[in-house]
């Protein structure tokens, strides 16, 4: 409870989820498929109502993708864990694969062969190395899909770190193969070599979207408009993500870990709740009234998610 720059980083996580997840419920309302309300009620609720007790606050996680505040947890776990290993790698590779840009009706499709091309490639090499005759292919990957709004399209990709050049050649060159010019350019592929460890596993261990979106992907850095949160394209790209993994490792394992047992049972006046409060932008002691992590947003941010969420079928 004392770091208060923890806390402030989860009361604007939580801050940005709240408007986020009332936009993709509107959004779903909008598409006729209120269904998924129930999984974005969820997040919208998720560490709403917290305890805290001798120093350390507990509460209910959602675990949903659509949650920034379950997205950061497990985004840093895994690099918590995948850390030490990538360390022991001589010369590690940063690659990158993608498709051509796709309208959201074909979205589902190319997801679902982007995972049936990829173990494709892994079980043609795996089988080369248990016969001698070539690299075992080891790295970690993560699905990402980004969406422009200028075309209304969608770029799914993979970001991997690999131990060597070699293999991050082999990706490459097989991914194009397997595709083709039709479906992937060579000039689309990247790779290179990682420079700083921590920042590339950062990069790779996303969320599975950004929520915040530029006007125009291509030319970000000359766009004078702010960027945007497009509510109904991420509904678009959590549906077509949801039956499949967005962070695996291929071709090792970690070293195992203890489970901790983290079950508390408190009983009356052993704890004191808090409620996040929407207007206050923070976790408030309904007895004391005192804020448990001080945070204001900026002017910028309380614009953008008051002004700039579209929620317009895409």
């Amino acid at each position: 409870m004392s770091d208060k720059n923890v806390w402030k980083g989860r009361a604007k996580r939580k801050t940005i989820s709240q408007t986020l997840n009332l936009r993709l419920i509107e959004a779903v309302e909008k598409k006729g498929e209120p269904e998924r309300k129930r999984a974005y009620w969820n997040t919208f609720h998720c560490q709403r109502n917290l305890v805290s007790h001798n120093g350390r606050v507990y509460g209910r996680y959602c675990k949903n993708r659509c949650c920034p505040l379950c997205c950061s947890i497990r985004k840093a776990a895994i690099i918590n864990r995948y850390h030490p290993v990538l360390q022991t790698w001589e010369a590690p590779f940063f690659v990158t694969l993608t498709v051509r840009a796709m309208r959201a009706e074909l979205l589902s499709t190319w997801l679902r062969e982007f995972k049936e091309v990829f173990q494709k490639i892994r079980e043609k090499f795996k089988k080369r190395h248990q016969r001698g005759k070539g690299i075992k292919l080891v790295g970690i990957k993560s699905l990402e899909c980004n969406f422009n709004p200028k075309t209304r399209t969608y770029n799914p990709h993979f970001h991997l770190i690999v131990p060597n050049e070699a293999t991050a050649k082999i990706l490459i060159e097989e991914w194009l193969q397997s595709l083709g010019r039709q479906h992937a350019l060579r000039c689309a592929q990247h790779t290179r070599r990682v420079g700083n460890l921590e920042d590339d596993l950062i990069e790779v261990v996303k969320y599975g979207s950004k929520i915040f979106t530029d006007p125009d992907v291509k030319n970000r850095s000359k766009s004078k408009c702010p960027p945007s949160v497009y509510a109904a394209a991420l509904d678009t790209i959590f549906v077509a993500m949801k039956p499949y993994r967005i962070f695996e490792r291929f071709g090792f394992n970690l070293p195992q870990q203890a489970k901790a047992n983290r079950k508390l049972v408190l009983t009356d006046g052993e704890y004191e709740g808090w409620d996040f409060e929407i207007a206050t932008h923070d976790w408030i002691n309904p007895v004391t009234g005192e804020r448990l992590a001080g945070y204001q947003p900026t002017a910028q941010l309380q614009w953008l998610l008051d002004e700039n969420v579209n929620t317009d079928l895409c």
